[in-house]
């Protein structure tokens, strides 16, 4: 027997309606959740929770990488609306797009640790 299924199909159709009527369309969503799918991106981002701005060269130090790879990277928050960024000079400095990315990122890292705690 499998454990996670349910054993009869009995579809509840008040909350299938209810739901269905509810439900939001999920294909921003679905972006924003692929763009931190990546493992360096979410370092980046986590980084940028710590340190409210950091300049492209210091994201390349921190994630190990050459500042092009760091550029992309940044960019392609920027691009998916995670990130903004600031030019000053001849440097570039990036920050999370506002709190909501912040607490996206935050959320992930605490659950992150409590599913590992409960293994």
């Amino acid at each position: 027997m499998n454990q996670d299924a349910c054993e009869v199909t009995i579809v509840h159709e008040n909350v299938v309606r209810k739901i269905r009527k509810e439900l939001p369309d999920v294909t921003e969503m679905v972006q924003i959740f692929k763009a931190l799918a990546d493992e360096t991106r979410l370092r980046i981002a986590y980084s940028l929770t710590l340190e409210s701005e950091m300049c492209v060269c210091d994201v390349a130090a921190v994630i190990q990488s050459s500042s092009a790879t760091a550029s992309h990277h940044l960019r392609y928050l920027r691009d998916h609306s995670l990130a903004k960024s600031e030019r000053r000079g001849k440097m570039v400095y990036y920050s999370l797009a506002d709190e909501h990315v912040a607490d996206l990122v935050k959320i992930a890292y605490e659950h992150a640790i409590e599913a590992q705690q409960t293994m």
